[in-house]
């Protein structure tokens, strides 16, 4: 149970082992199909069910009939005791079996030769009817001498129990003991069948599993038999039981050609004492079994309690419960098929030893998808959660199963019963959590239903944090108790497991004298069992032994005998002596037919219930695949869609046509998806992503109060309201959902344009203020609700770099601040906080002597970091103390092309991965670098999402470092869902030999690069070959060293109406020599200019989603988009790194 170190912390696998990798692989497949997954799983209970409903029978009078009894509320079992306890036996039994030949004992000579042997023993048996009157004198006792009818029946237990009482059943009761109605009987096997139910004289009914030894059964009734069983039980000083001994040793000499006699001198001096039990559950079996369902209810509710998700919460809770009870029926199905009698144990405890074992194994599913980056793609996510957590739940189930082999081996038969039924189970549950509850939860996750709980989670933890004590080891023993730590289970289903089979142990052990406990702790269990002696039989081929004839008996006939023998007691002791076997001479023993391995039931249905079988299995089938379509249909009309299956692509593409008629110059994007576009049409469009809907800025170029050309900057605010154009003398404002101009302000830029503009909101509630970073080294907050406009200072120098973010938000902080980092042409940095009303501009003195070469800096707003970008090296730099944090040694890479990624977990202290990326200036190959820790589950660098200001200094930890080149990227955006995605021209060479285009000229002046859609057929051909020579690409990185590379050519058409409209209609954009812009529109998507075309390129099927968005932690809410001039090539663009300020060339 524990591993060789004896820890009890999960192991964990490497991202690259064989065993991981498949388990991820399954796990994004399902993910992916689940529409095909989810309906087998429904299909595998469906038999489940079905079998089940045939191999159980409820009828306590059909029990053993081909089919497996149900447990009832009862402790039932016949188990053997050694001789050495000083057990005072309450009954005797014994008994003879008569054979004929092999599996024809209902013959009609057999059973007259039965019905001779019994009239011997016993004396004269027919219409046998014992009681005797009220007030008839007592008989005295004949020692020694054959007793005659009347005596016989005096001592009849009917007549009173006393030591001399006993009773009989045997199958020849059926013709009450005559030898003309066996003789007349025409239908031997339809009389047996129909008169299993029959009582005797005591109110014992004569089942089949007590008065007949191997039978066989087809469609629920017995066809043969091998042995007729009579049986006597008697007490101590019977008189019926001695001439029973006497007329067995004179048979053996009297009837020797006749019958085959075992052991020929009709002497069984064989015997073993066995204890029968019938124990209905006590109160405190009640209460125990009872509490063990509570608390395992609240643990659940405790734990999904924390998942701020009502309809998650019920629908996990609901899944997980389904889980268990198709584990617990296909157990049982499994068991019935196999043989493995369940009956002995209360049906109240089976469901219990699931929940031991299955509620860890979900509960670790549903947390490792919770702390699994949720900007990735949600197959992934699930495939990711599953890989790290299928192999600790195989190694559960592997362990339980070991576990569960051993105790059976020393236990009671009932309770070996359990220990099988609970390995099986434990396998189903496995199988069932990797077919029905993944692809429920990978159902959940596509509705979002949990996307938020990251959030959620960290807000609580920050609640949480404040409301607790300062006490660690009860803020300890708290998160251990509310599963807010990663605390290892993996063996406490295992104890509980354990504990419950002890606990039934217990019920097995003899009553009053105290075992149970040295039982229990010195695994005295084999050696206090005494094995049954072997039967003498050898050569005559018995369908059943005697031994396990006798552990057939039911519950029922047990209750049955202790309310004639002891009505007082649950139990009673029996000395068994072994049966005289009686076989007739010249039969035929030899089996000419194999035993059947499985239940009868079984054979039965592949008889006679296939075809009802299979139309009910396609019925279900087909029903199962429609609901399940349906879901997923409904996800897509009210929710985000579906992962992209197998046969597409990571990358998908969406274009946003019709807003331009040149190309597209300059773009920004905002938290919410709203993306601008400015076109050399001096075209200004709204583009709502989400929706596909635009609309168009409206500009006058004749008026000047209203002509915002030239466009230097745009900026817009984080709610998507307003929008900022910023050109050399003025500042327009328009309102995005008004449509209208707000206002418009002089200002005064010099001769360079700015370098950040941005929105930031002082108070909840108000409008935001508009911030202009000048070249100068000075700032300009613009007032949106009056005229004030003022000026703060920021640095001596010129600026070479500006840019805003939004730092970490404290516990002690209602809005998250704003501050503003800045590098000057003199290699200094400063940091701009607004404090109040004020900006308050502070120097940053590094601790390196040599900081030069500063050409870009990102920041990390969770991580109250930042990074420095320089020509061969990068420094972390901590925002609070201005200490580094280490320092990354790279190529030499070309000026502001540095990017960084580090996709966050919550419930985890540290930073567990970093990937820079850059554009080398010596091979012009894009250079990734992804830093990981040494061991997954650590942190490169730790933190606390809720981390006050001012802790001491943090350290960079052990790492490994994964390098990956690109060549030739072209433009190229890092994504915080763990990819970078580019547009380049493909790499292969494409000659084609191409008529020129013929020009147009538009009513600007500005001269057209491709014709109209009327134009020539060879204007056709000219813009489809160059549109097929770009490509877009993607390297997705998985958790670990892996990774994916994808392209795909931008000319393949999307499915959405619109571009089947124009599927076939080449010219929907113009030539293409360049590409335009790019900037990061979500977590998953980037946006393009194309020409005069905006292509959305989305990693997987993208649904845009704010919160979702600033999961990411790529770089700062509320960041400054990205602009950019298309005239320019990426390696000079001079904004290509993430949360960067790119200025955009002039162009009027």
């Amino acid at each position: 149970m524990l591993t060789c170190c004896r820890t009890t912390e999960t192991p964990v696998l490497a991202p690259t082992h064989p065993l991981r990798t498949a388990f991820t692989r399954y796990g994004t497949w399902a993910a992916r199909h689940v529409k095909t997954v989810l309906p087998l799983s429904g299909a595998v209970v469906f038999i489940s069910i079905y079998l089940f409903s045939i191999l159980y029978t409820t009828d306590v009078t059909n029990f053993t009939s081909g089919a497996s009894n149900l447990p009832h509320h009862v402790w039932t079992d016949a188990q053997p005791l050694g001789e050495g306890e000083g057990v005072e036996p309450d009954v005797i039994m014994r008994s003879i079996w008569v054979h004929g030949s092999y599996m024809k004992a209902l013959e009609r000579d057999t059973l007259l030769g039965a019905l001779e042997l019994q009239d011997e023993l016993l004396g004269p048996t027919t219409d046998f009817n014992p009681r005797q009157p009220a007030h008839a004198p007592a008989q005295p006792d004949p020692t020694g001498a054959d007793l005659d009818r009347l005596q016989r029946d005096s001592f009849h237990i009917i007549n009173g129990l006393t030591n001399q009482s006993w009773f009989f059943h045997s199958p020849l009761q059926y013709w009450s003991g005559s030898a003309e109605n066996i003789a007349a009987d025409q239908d031997i096997v339809s009389t047996v069948n129909e008169r299993k139910t029959q009582s005797t004289s005591v109110n014992v009914t004569l089942r089949h599993s007590i008065v007949f030894s191997g039978k066989r059964f087809e469609e629920r009734r017995l066809v043969a038999a091998d042995a007729l069983v009579v049986t006597l039980i008697h007490l101590r000083d019977s008189p019926v039981g001695r001439q029973w001994t006497r007329k067995a040793e004179a048979l053996a000499s009297q009837h020797s050609e006749k019958w085959h006699i075992i052991p020929p001198d009709g002497r069984a001096t064989s015997s073993q004492l066995y204890e029968f039990q019938f124990r209905p559950m006590s109160s405190s079996d009640w209460a125990l079994l009872t509490a063990a369902y509570l608390f395992a209810l609240l643990y659940l509710l405790r734990w999904l309690s924390k998942m701020h998700i009502v309809k998650s919460r019920l629908g996990l809770m609901v899944a997980m419960l389904t889980q268990i009870a198709a584990s617990i029926v296909s157990s049982f199905t499994l068991c019935a098929i196999f043989k493995i009698d369940l009956s002995r144990i209360p049906y109240y405890a089976y469901p219990a030893v699931i929940l031991t074992i299955s509620m860890e194994n979900s509960i670790r599913l549903i947390h490792a998808v919770i702390t699994t980056s949720s900007p990735i793609s949600n197959s992934d996510r699930i495939g990711e959660a599953f890989g790290a957590t299928a192999h600790m739940a195989v190694a559960n189930r592997v362990q339980n199963f070991l576990v569960l082999l051993g105790l059976s081996r020393i236990t009671y038969p009932g309770v070996a019963a359990l220990c099988a039924f609970a390995a099986i189970a434990s396998l189903f549950d496995f199988f069932y959590l990797a077919t029905f509850f993944l692809p429920v939860l990978s159902v959940d996750v596509r509705q979002r239903e949990l996307s938020e709980l990251e959030d959620a989670s960290q807000k609580r933890n920050q609640a949480s944090q404040k409301q607790q004590p300062k006490q660690p080891w009860l803020g300890t023993v708290s998160r251990i108790r509310l599963s807010e730590t990663a605390a290892s289970t993996r063996i406490a289903g295992t104890i509980v497991l354990i504990g419950f089979v002890l606990i039934a142990q217990a019920h097995y052990a003899p009553e009053g004298r105290g075992r149970w406990l040295n039982q229990l702790f010195a695994f005295s269990w084999r050696n206090d069992k005494p094995t049954p002696k072997p039967s003498l039989l050898i050569d005559i081929h018995q369908a059943r032994s005697p031994t396990s004839w006798l552990r057939l008996q039911d519950h029922e006939t047990a209750r049955e005998v202790i309310n004639v023998v002891k009505p007082w007691a649950r139990s009673y002791v029996a000395r068994v002596y072994d049966p005289l076997i009686f076989v007739m001479t010249g039969a035929d023993r030899i089996p000419h037919t194999k035993e059947p391995l499985f239940l009868p039931a079984l054979y039965d249905f592949f008889l006679h219930g296939i075809p009802q079988f299979v139309i009910s299995l396609l019925t279900v089938l087909a029903a199962l695949r429609l609901f399940t379509s349906y879901l997923v249909r409904g996800e897509r009309q009210d929710g985000p869609g579906p992962e992209h299956p197998d046969h597409e692509g990571l990358l998908s593409v969406r274009s946003l046509r019709k807003g331009h008629t040149l190309d597209v110059a300059m773009m920004a994007a905002s938290p919410g998806a709203q993306l601008v576009s400015v076109g050399l049409d001096r075209a200004i469009q709204v583009w709502d992503v989400p929706s596909g809907s635009r609309s168009l800025v409206l500009s006058d170029p004749e008026v000047p109060l209203e002509n915002p050309f030239p466009v230097l900057s745009m900026a817009i605010d984080d709610e998507s309201k307003w929008l900022a154009l910023v050109s050399w003398q003025r500042v327009f404002v328009w309102g995005i959902e008004e449509r209208r101009w707000v206002t418009t302000r002089d200002i005064d830029l010099g001769p360079h344009k700015a370098q950040a503009v941005f929105f930031s909101t002082k108070t909840p509630g108000s409008l935001p203020i508009l911030v202009i970073v000048r070249r100068n080294g000075t700032g300009l907050e613009m007032q949106l609700e009056s005229e004030d406009c003022r000026d703060f200072a920021i640095c001596k120098t010129p600026l070479v770099w500006a840019v805003a973010f939004t730092e970490k938000c404290h516990a002690q902080q209602h809005t998250p601040p704003k501050s503003i980092l800045t590098a000057s042409r003199k290699n200094c940095i400063h940091f701009v906080r607004l404090q109040g009303s004020e900006w308050l501009s502070r120097e940053v003195k590094l601790e390196r002597l040599d900081a030069r070469d500063i050409h870009c800096l990102l920041p990390i707003p969770a991580l109250s970091m930042y990074l420095v970008g320089r020509s061969q090296f990068v420094d972390l730099v901590d925002i609070d103390s201005d200490a580094i944090i280490h320092t990354f040694q790279t190529e030499t890479m070309k000026p502001r092309t540095l990017k960084y990624m580090c996709p966050m977990r919550t419930q985890q202290s540290g930073l567990t991965s970093l990937t820079l990326s850059y554009v080398s200036s010596e091979t012009g190959d894009l250079v990734i670098h992804t830093y990981l820790p040494q061991s997954e589950g650590d942190a490169i660098c730790p933190y606390s999402p809720i981390e006050p200001r001012g802790n001491a200094r943090r350290q960079w930890g052990q790492t490994q470092e994964i390098k990956k080149n690109v060549p030739d990227p072209g433009v190229w955006e890092a994504l915080p869902s763990g990819s970078i995605v580019g547009v380049r021209k493909r790499r292969h060479n494409q000659r084609t030999t191409l008529p020129s285009p013929s020009s147009s000229t538009t009513p600007n002046g500005l001269r057209r690069r491709a014709g109209s859609r009327a134009g020539s057929r060879a204007e056709n051909y000219a813009a489809s070959a160059m549109a097929q020579s770009w490509e877009a690409w993607v390297i997705k990185f998985l958790p670990g060293a892996k990774s994916d590379f994808e392209t795909r050519a931008l000319d393949v058409h999307d499915s959405s109406g619109e571009d089947q409209l124009q599927q076939h209609d080449t010219l929907d954009h113009l030539m293409i020599s360049e590409v335009g812009p790019m900037v990061r529109l979500s977590a998953l998507s980037v946006a393009v200019g194309f020409g005069n075309v905006v292509k959305i390129i989305s990693v997987g099927h993208e649904y845009f989603d704010k919160a979702r968005d600033e999961l990411g932690q790529i770089g700062p809410e509320g960041m400054l988009n990205l602009a950019g001039n298309r005239r320019k090539k990426v390696s000079a663009m001079p904004g290509r790194a993430a949360s960067a300020t790119a200025p955009a060339s002039r162009f009027d």
